[in-house]
Formats: structure tokens, sequence, C-alpha cells
């Protein structure tokens, strides 16, 4: 029986956050992690990434305990490694340090060979008006929509 693909948005994060570059990045888990990742029991909610002796990780990052796990289970909100190759590292080292910058994760799935994959964005936080710009240019275009069906 094949399983239904994973992919596990962060809305909030486009919402909140001006995306400028994007990567893919591997992620460091355990065995029972894994399997509620492809349950679909996950949650980007408030997650960001920041440095730690040169090596990325997330933080806040919510994947729900495994429901056959016992006492092998995970703890659902812990910091998890990042893998990406050192010349992304670099780049996105570099791009924090200057203000504003920040690196949030966007996306989660599963690729075609059954390892769990992040994507990132390296994103400058908008202001309060921008906010209310995305939120009229979204009304609009639905209201676009709307006459066109018509």
């Amino acid at each position: 029986m094949k399983q239904a693909p994973v992919n596990i948005k962060n809305k909030r994060a486009t919402f909140d956050y001006e995306i400028t570059d994007t990567f893919t990045a591997g992620i460091v888990l355990t065995g029972t992690e894994i399997k509620s990742i492809r349950l679909g029991k996950a949650s980007l909610v408030d997650t960001f990434c920041f440095f730690a002796r040169e090596e990325l990780w997330v933080k806040n990052m919510h994947i729900a305990e495994y429901f056959y796990g016992s006492y092998n289970n995970h703890v659902a909100r812990r910091d998890r490694k990042l893998l990406l190759n050192s010349k992304e590292l670099r780049k996105l080292e570099r791009a924090t340090k200057e203000t504003g910058f920040t690196i949030v994760p966007l996306r989660m799935f599963i690729n075609e060979k059954g390892l769990a994959k992040v994507v990132i964005a390296l994103a400058k936080g908008k202001k309060q008006y921008d906010k209310r710009q995305s939120l009229r240019e979204k009304d609009d275009k639905r209201d676009m929509d709307r006459m066109f069906k018509k």
C-alpha cells in the first residue's frame, strides 16, 4: 500500500518574512521521528534555524511522539541538526550576520529515496505595513478570480 506524500508547510513564514533565497537541507533524525513524519505528525510553526559551532540547527520543530514508540520515543521539541554542504553553510552564516536576515524552514517533505528533507529560506522580516499590503494583494487576486469565473 502506497502512502500519501508528506508535505508539511510553514504557511506563516511567507506572511511574516520576505524570502530571498532557498536551500534544501537534510535533517538528522532518530528512528521514531522519521516514523512520525511519515504519518504527517510534524509542525513547522514558530521554527527557526541558528548556527552553533559552524553547524546549522533547527529549533522548536515539533515532531509528535510515535504512538508505538514505547521507551524508545524521542523528545517532541528538541534541536535537530541540518545537513548542507560547507559552501552553502558559509553563505548562510555570512548572510545571517547582516542585520535583519534570518533562516526559516518553509517546508518538510520525504524525497523519492525516503529521506526527510527541509526547505529552508534566507529571509528578512516584514514590517506591519508590508503584511497589510500582502493581505490586500491576496484579497485583490481572490476578487479577480471570482470575477473571471462568472
